[in-house]
Parts: structure tokens; C-alpha cells; sequence
């Protein structure tokens, strides 16, 4: 994993949106070593000088090969709040994926039912599985590789991953879920993020260009 800016791109009292790099896991592992929101906390902790420990929770997490923006609650109050937001899918993301392939359609809607193991999702009858739903716009084509533009509608584990590659079109860099090529990283990337201030109530959007 390449260095970066452990430093927030938006900050108040309630909330923090950081960046999180390809390879950081969002939260500690039981095992130990970085993650985003360690490293976060030791930030703010030496910023503001903070003599005692430091609240900080995310309130959704990225895979940990995912690039992109994560929301963090820096109060009780707040992630509460939050949480309620993201059941009442009142928080949007937008996504960008590296694709395998051309596709035949520029812009759509994708909807199936996913269902998973320990650490692989599956597209499954509606019997067996949860809905999925995303939408999808073709950003730029290479000879064979597409750019996506992704909004999701519903949050399911491993989501975009599994759509698009039961759809011939797996993320480059996935092997996972299919993709052709292996990398220390996938061409996923949570670039843009809009939610309603805990506080305030104000719409905030916050946006990051993927780094593919």
C-alpha cells in the first residue's frame, strides 16, 4: 500500500469524511495493525492536543481492496443520527469502477437478489437472497476496459463487485469475482458522498476523483 494523507478532507465537531487508500482496512483488526480509523484518531488526537481517548465510528465501511471516501461519526449524537440516514437510505453514493470489457448499454439499472458465504457474495433467486439494486453510467471506454460511474440504491455486502461481474464485467483488478488480471488493489473507488448534517441538517456533498 502507498503512503497517504492521513489527514480528514472535511472536519467539524460531528463528523469527519476521510479517504480511505486501497489496502487500509476501514476498522482494527482483531489481529491488530493500521487502519483508517487508528490512524484518524491518532490525527485528531495530536491536532487537538485531546489528553484522552478519542470517539471516532464509522458509519459504513469500505472492502478492504475499495478506494474512496468514509464517513465517521465524531459523536454518539451523531452516529445515531447517521445510522438512522443510512437505513433510511438518505445518504448517497456515487462509485467508480475500472470494468473488464465494453458494454453494450451506456447507462442502466441493475437488480438482482445476493446472497454470501464468509467472503464471497452470490446473485441468487429472490427466494434465497436480498435484493440489489444500482444504477450505472458509462464515464469513458478504452479497446477493452469501461469506466463506470455507479450509484447504489441498496447496500449489500459486496454489492457492485457481484453485480457487475454476473453481468460478464468484473472490476479489474477482482479476481475474486472473476476479473483477469491481479493487482494489490481493484479499480473501485467511493468518490462521491452526500448526507444531511446530524446537526444542522444541512446537505453536504463530498467528493474524491478516483485514483484509475
Amino acid at each position: 500500500m502507498k503512503s497517504y494523507v492521513k489527514e480528514p478532507i472535511y472536519l467539524d465537531n460531528h463528523v469527519c469524511v476521510v479517504n480511505k487508500p486501497a489496502g487500509l482496512p476501514t476498522q482494527p483488526r482483531p489481529s491488530g495493525g493500521e487502519s483508517l480509523e487508528g490512524d484518524i484518531k491518532a490525527w485528531i488526537k495530536q491536532k487537538f492536543h485531546k489528553p484522552g481517548n478519542v470517539f471516532l465510528t464509522p458509519v459504513h465501511r469500505l472492502d478492504l481492496p475499495v478506494s474512496g471516501l468514509v464517513l465517521f461519526a465524531r459523536t454518539s449524537k451523531s452516529l445515531s443520527r447517521l445510522q438512522a440516514q443510512m437505513r433510511e437510505r438518505k445518504i448517497r453514493k456515487t462509485y467508480f469502477a475500472r470494468v473488464e470489457g465494453r458494454l453494450k448499454e451506456k447507462e442502466g439499472c441493475l437488480r438482482h437478489f445476493i446472497s454470501h458465504g464468509s467472503r464471497r457474495a452470490q446473485i441468487v433467486s429472490q427466494e434465497q437472497g436480498k435484493e440489489a439494486v444500482l444504477s450505472y453510467r458509462v464515464i469513458k471506454e478504452w479497446k477493452d476496459q469501461t469506466l463506470l460511474e455507479l450509484e447504489l440504491h441498496t447496500g449489500r455486502y459486496h454489492q457492485i463487485r457481484a453485480q457487475l461481474s454476473f453481468m460478464g464485467h468484473p472490476i479489474r483488478g477482482d479476481v475474486k469475482y472473476g476479473a483477469k488480471t491481479q493487482e494489490d488493489h481493484i479499480d473501485l473507488h467511493h468518490g462521491k458522498l452526500t448526507f444531511f448534517h446530524p446537526i444542522s441538517q444541512e446537505e453536504i456533498t463530498v467528493e474524491s476523483p478516483p485514483p484509475f
